[in-house]
């Protein structure tokens, strides 16, 4: 029988301060919140752990600072079955926190130090070129450097490995990245900003991502669900209606399953159905890797 699915993840680690309150405030505002927890978070880190809960074999090239967050993110990695050996450990910065309000709907806002993700630098990717070369898929955002990003990115495109594209923070991105990307997986917001739009983004337009120079789009709607776009149709896969209290790695949880499923081999609306479940398990439950579901709570939605 064939083992689990390799998958790289090249990405960001972060350290989250997650505030609860009910509502988020004002530019200029102060307001009383509630519950305080910290746990751990980046999208890079995010998107290993829930393709590593859900059965992957997962390697993450990251890097962190040396100090107690990055001890408490390292254990963690090591923990949950994940591939640490590419991990660069920074003496010149500190390991990337992020501090998050979320409100009484599950909506949040976020603030990013990427302190040591900053750093992380095309001799790191490089170093792991040989685990790119040898996985099924390759998962990418952007809260590290863009020539990172690239080069992780030209060893998988070279090496037939899926490309999986997060493409947040929201910015323009170059073609040379885009035609290398097998399946982009923006929010509304991110696909607005790929397309120069200030707008929402309807079907018509999702479909102008293809022009973009890339294969597959998954665009992700939250409740709505996910768009699939690709050159010969699109078409909608709906979201599980649960009780949300917390979207704040739905989308990692997402792109994380999405890549499990395609590296096993799924087709594209097998693979999208799932991730649109694993997404919906997550937003139930507040932080973010503490959000990400385990294979059997996401079989169990239905």
């Amino acid at each position: 029988m064939p083992g689990p699915p390799k998958i790289v993840v090249v990405g960001s680690s972060n350290t989250d301060m997650v505030v609860k309150t009910d509502r988020l405030p004002q530019p200029g505002e102060t307001i009383l919140g509630g519950e305080f927890t910290i746990v751990p978070g980046g999208k890079g880190a995010n998107q290993a752990v829930a393709a590593a809960r859900l059965g992957a074999d997962v390697t993450l090239v990251a890097r962190l600072g040396i100090d107690a967050f990055g001890e408490s993110a390292l254990e963690n990695f090591q923990e949950e079955g994940i591939n640490t050996r590419f991990i660069v450990r920074d003496p010149d910065a500190p390991s990337g926190v992020a501090l998050i309000f979320v409100d009484g709907n599950g909506e949040n806002m976020i603030v990013v130090a990427p302190g040591a993700n900053s750093r992380l630098s095309v001799e790191d990717v490089e170093n792991a070129a040989d685990a790119i070369r040898n996985s099924s898929a390759l998962l990418l955002q952007l809260e590290v450097p863009m020539d990172a990003v690239v080069h992780a990115a030209e060893i998988a495109h070279t090496g037939r490995v899926k490309v999986l594209l997060t493409p947040a923070p929201a910015r323009q991105l170059p073609r040379h990245l885009l035609e290398m990307v097998d399946v982009l997986i923006p929010n509304e917001i991110e696909a607005a900003t790929l397309l120069g739009l200030s707008g929402e983004v309807d079907e018509q337009n999702a479909r102008r991502l293809l022009d973009l120079g890339i294969n597959t789009a998954v665009l992700t709607l939250g409740a709505k669900g996910a768009l699939i776009v690709t050159p010969d149709a699109t078409h909608l896969v709906p979201a599980r209606k649960v009780d949300a209290v917390d979207s704040t790695a739905a989308g990692d949880a997402f792109a994380g399953a999405l890549a499990v499923r395609l590296a096993s081999g799924s087709d594209i609306m097998t693979s999208v159905d799932y991730a649109c479940r694993a997404a919906a398990v997550s937003v139930t439950k507040i932080g973010a890797q503490s959000s990400l579901p385990t294979s059997a709570e996401v079989d169990a939605l239905c």
